[in-house]
């Protein structure tokens, strides 16, 4: 009986010691070698990055080009739950605040959602505001994009002022948010 104890517990051990390699091996080969953790994600007083996206009618929107206005860049899918939930809220600020000098950039990360699915859903929730479609990930790569949606709030120098990542966010949040980028 002692015996069988003993063997138990070094089979525990064991177990735990190759638990451990396993947990390391997986540590070390998820490693990201691309060299993009290098460069540092957006965020609040630093320069928001460039981009130019078209939207689905083939307007072109260069960001750079907006300055003197008060940008929202907002990161999202149709697919996307939490997306969804803050589009009326976005709609609604974007009318009260448009002729401020505010604008919306809705980009869809479309290299990742289905592109015929963006017109009917803002049709569908009466958007306004521009649609722009990142076909190829570049800009969400230029984002760093890790959650949907991402919402980079940018003042009238190019500057972002706040950066907001997840959601659904609330009409209060967006509009203390808006009020400090048209300053």
């Amino acid at each position: 009986m002692y015996t069988r104890i003993i063997m138990q517990k070094n089979q525990r051990i064991i177990l735990y010691i190759l638990i451990l390699i396993t947990g390391a091996s997986w540590i070390v080969l998820s490693i990201d070698n691309t060299g993009a953790s290098n460069i540092a994600a957006p965020q609040a007083g630093f320069p928001a990055p460039d981009f130019t996206l078209k939207t689905p009618e083939g307007k072109i929107y260069i960001l750079s080009e907006l300055k003197g206005q008060a940008v929202l860049v907002n990161l999202w899918a149709t697919w996307c739950p939490p997306c969804r939930a803050e589009m009326p809220a976005i709609e609604k600020v974007y009318q009260d605040y448009k002729d401020d000098g505010f604008i919306v950039l809705a980009i869809d990360m479309t290299y990742q959602d289905d592109p015929f699915a963006v017109v009917p859903f803002a049709e569908q929730y009466g958007l306004t505001f521009p649609i722009l479609l990142d076909e190829t990930g570049e800009t969400a790569a230029a984002y760093q994009l890790r959650s949907l949606p991402s919402s980079y709030f940018i003042n009238r120098a190019g500057i972002i002022q706040e950066v907001v990542i997840g959601g659904p966010m609330s009409e209060t949040l967006l509009r203390t948010r808006i009020e400090q980028i048209l300053q």
